[in-house]
């Protein structure tokens, strides 16, 4: 009995579904993108953003799995972040509306 040498690999890719012949692949949602950007621009600004990135993030969510798009993490850190904006806004209200906090600058 003789022993052959197995066959090679085969090639990266080889065996992965391949889509529909004219399908485009499905890519990333694009509402997870623009949520990960308001929550981060919201966390930096303290502004309003944060609801816009909680509202984007759910929709991408329910867009994500319906579709079977990518983007799930883009869209949990969009919540996270949007969470963390709104925090730190109803902080910062109610640090002004108590005037603990004040936007003066005064140079000696």
């Amino acid at each position: 009995m003789s022993y052959n040498e197995p066959p090679p690999p085969p090639p990266p890719g080889y065996g992965a579904p391949q889509p529909p012949y004219g399908a485009q692949p499905a890519g990333t949602s694009q509402k997870a993108i623009w949520s990960l950007v308001t929550g981060i621009l919201g966390l930096l600004c303290c502004s309003p953003l944060g609801i816009v990135a909680i509202l984007l993030s759910r929709s991408a969510q329910d867009e994500i799995s319906t579709t079977g798009k990518g983007g799930a993490g883009l869209a949990k850190a969009g919540f996270v972040l949007g969470i963390i904006a709104l925090v730190f806004m109803v902080i910062t209200i109610i640090l002004v509306a108590t005037g603990n906090f004040d936007f003066t600058f005064e140079t000696s």
